[in-house]
């Protein structure tokens, strides 16, 4: 009579290694989103811009983003500078391209001299030509 063997075999050992291509994967896509995304939310600058009727921004060909915030604290395309630096930094794109358009964005809370001095730097750089940003109003619907 044949009866099996009596030894045991051994099964298919556990597999013990993790698989981390998924895992990286993952990383690589959340990388690509804060890479795009960090540079959108580091360069806003918190401003209350006054508001007009019919407000609409001009179409120039080449502008500089010159704003004033609540505390008197200017900045050329989001890098904060002093008066002396926005002066010389003005001069310089004047001196590149004179027909550039300075748009102020100004908080409504600025006093009017500390705006009056950025028109000032603006035009002693030989930038004449300046555009104030404003928010449209909210159109109200008619009472009849």
């Amino acid at each position: 009579m044949a009866f099996g063997r009596l030894e045991r075999r051994e099964g298919p050992q556990p597999f013990s290694d993790i698989n981390v291509t998924p895992l990286v994967d993952v990383m690589l896509v959340l990388v690509v989103i804060f890479i795009i995304t960090a540079p959108l939310m580091a360069s806003s600058i918190r401003l209350d811009l006054p508001r007009a009727e019919n407000a609409q921004p001009g179409d120039a060909p080449a502008f500089v983003s010159v704003v004033v915030d609540k505390a008197g604290q200017s900045y050329l395309d989001d890098q904060p500078l002093t008066p002396d630096e926005l002066g010389a930094r003005l001069a310089q794109l004047a001196s590149r391209r004179a027909d550039t358009e300075v748009q102020l964005r100004a908080d409504e809370g600025v006093p009017y001299g500390r705006v009056v001095e950025v028109i000032g730097l603006a035009q002693k750089a030989g930038l004449s030509r300046i555009g104030f940003v404003a928010d449209p109003l909210k159109a109200t619907p008619a009472k009849r």
